[in-house]
């Protein structure tokens, strides 16, 4: 049966609130995911700790679909609108263990395609990132140290539910993944103005990586040497360089394109 809230002095009230910080979040294992439309891509094996909703939600919707997989409390609006990160809160949340992907695992399709990023700062362009890596069927995301967390909220709005549909590793050492990619025979391809390789001349049916940079510097010249080719994306307009996120996505549906053939 569904519990009511009725004050901010309320444990689980406090302990949600809580959720807004990063260190809080790490701690647990957990993060949140707000909205009827984001919760509704959560998979049914995935961990859910339990739901938070508002009275007007929970009378227009029920709580029994809630209630049969995980704890289940209401409050009101006024309460509800304290712990959400929207400016027009859809009257639901859920708190979610974060799942410990498995690298080993990522490695075992044949012709797998990934995702590097170093110091991707900005929320939507990560969120954005991951909702096209995964419409495109990208294999893994790997984020440097000094990205955004993933399990912020903005990240989380951004990806349109895609974090449920994959694997982001973070605080990676990008020189070792590179190492490790190498030792797969996986070229890795950086996403560089200076490239002098368009993507459309290369051969990404088989397996491949792409590195992509921050937003306002690029890749760092490191991280940039440890690619086996830097790769220019064409730009006949006088913009002087992309948004990291629609690199991203040209990079990533060039790939697509070749496999579709």
């Amino acid at each position: 049966m569904a519990i009511k809230i009725e004050s901010h002095q309320n444990k689980i009230f406090k302990r949600v609130k809580g959720l807004n910080l990063r260190k809080n979040r790490d701690k647990e294992g957990v993060f949140v995911a707000e909205g009827l439309r984001f919760i509704s891509e959560i998979p049914l094996d995935w961990p859910v700790e339990l739901f938070l909703m508002t009275e007007a939600f929970a009378e227009e919707n029920g709580v029994e679909l809630f209630e049969n997989r995980a704890a289940t409390y209401i409050l009101s609006e006024e309460l509800f609108s304290l712990l959400s990160d929207t400016e027009n809160p859809q009257g639901v949340l859920a708190v979610c263990k974060k799942q410990k992907e498995d690298r080993e695992k990522i490695w075992l399709k044949e012709d797998s395609f990934f995702l590097l990023a170093e110091e991707l700062n900005d929320p939507g362009n990560l969120g954005t990132v991951i909702r096209t890596a995964d419409a495109s069927g990208v294999d893994g995301i790997f984020l440097s140290k000094g990205s955004v967390d993933v399990y912020n909220p903005k990240v989380l709005r951004a990806t349109m539910g895609s974090i449920f549909h994959v694997p982001v590793f973070q605080n990676i050492a990008l020189d070792d993944i590179s190492s490790e990619l190498k030792n797969r025979g996986i070229s890795l391809y950086a996403a560089h103005l200076k490239g002098e390789c368009l993507p459309y001349h290369l051969s990404l049916q088989k397996s491949c990586a792409f590195l992509i940079g921050n937003e306002a510097r690029g890749l760092s010249q490191d991280a940039a040497n440890l690619c086996d080719q830097w790769v220019k994306i064409p730009m006949p307009g006088q913009a002087e360089s992309l948004n990291a996120s629609i690199a991203a996505g040209i990079l990533l549906y060039e790939v697509v394109r070749q496999r579709l053939r």
